[in-house]
């Protein structure tokens, strides 16, 4: 097969992507132990299980094209991990470290479905639908991390502010969560 086609292009970031989940497979229980917010936990454990899944469906697309998953690492998974790794080894404690946490395992999510959208279209146009119905279903999954890491990020986030009363806890968050106004 040439090297310049779509195709390879395709297998390359396909590779890419298997490195990536395989990267957060060995990273996310860190990251769970990490967290001191229940949710939180619960939240990096189930998607664990959700990567596990991602990893079993690159394998049945490189089954397809008769491909090996292996040959590439993912370096900007690797340089994301190691930064969450450094927040890791700082000295932030309970809802500070979660919020920490939480970023870190967004800029993972923004990675991933930037990656996953590629791969889909890439998939799309070289007429592969059972590929891009898998990545896509992947893709959606990765989105629904991100919705949920926001949600608990609201949570999260008022508790790692100073400590403050609960009076005063309370309006911040009723503020959240007025409409806010464009000028």
């Amino acid at each position: 097969m040439s090297k310049n086609t779509l195709k390879t292009l395709y297998v390359d970031e396909l590779k890419d992507l298997y490195s990536a989940e395989n990267q957060l497979v060995r990273a996310l229980p860190k990251m769970a132990r990490a967290a001191s917010s229940d949710k939180l936990r619960d939240g990096f454990e189930k998607h664990l299980e959700q990567t596990k899944m991602h990893v079993e469906r690159l394998e049945q697309i490189f089954r397809s094209l008769d491909e090996s998953p292996k040959g590439k690492k993912c370096m900007a998974m690797e340089g994301l991990i190691k930064e969450g790794a450094e927040v890791m080894e700082e000295d932030f404690e309970g809802a500070v470290m979660d919020a920490a946490l939480i970023g870190a395992a967004q800029r993972v999510e923004h990675y991933e479905i930037a990656a996953y959208g590629t791969a889909r279209e890439f998939a799309a146009i070289l007429d592969e639908p059972q590929h891009a119905s898998l990545l896509e279903e992947t893709l959606d999954e990765e989105k629904e991390t991100d919705e949920k890491l926001t949600e608990v990020s609201k949570e999260i986030n008022v508790r790692a502010v100073e400590p403050i009363s609960g009076e005063e806890r309370s309006k911040r968050g009723q503020l959240r969560k007025m409409p806010r106004r464009v000028a």
